[in-house]
């Protein structure tokens, strides 16, 4: 079964059409820091991460040589995470059961 529209999800059961408990990346931008989009579809596969979206992009000062991902503020449900490549930051919000250290160990562990 295909779904299409702004949110995809990461897995659908072949027979009824319900998601199989992982979690689903929301594409919703046309930009995204370079490499983001791969890390976050593996850190959706966690089953304890039901929602991954990246937000909004900014520069910085700063130069960061390759994509890091830093657990940064707590939020209703879940954590802001805040992806950063040379001059670009990119926040992600991330719906999940976990605490802050446990979601940053999960996030280190899946580095592409």
């Amino acid at each position: 079964m295909a779904l299409s529209g702004i949110a995809r999800l990461a897995t659908v059961s072949q027979f009824s059409g319900i998601p199989q408990g992982l979690g689903r990346v929301v594409i919703t931008h046309s930009t995204y820091v370079d490499g983001l989009i791969p890390w976050l579809k593996s850190l959706a596969k966690d089953r304890r991460i039901q929602t991954v979206t990246p937000a909004v992009i900014n520069r910085v000062r700063g130069r960061s040589q390759t994509l890091q991902l830093r657990v940064s503020t707590p939020i209703r449900g879940g954590f802001k995470l805040m992806a950063r490549k040379g001059s670009t930051v990119q926040e992600v919000f991330v719906v999940t059961e976990l605490e802050q250290s446990q979601l940053q160990k999960v996030v280190d562990e899946l580095r592409p």
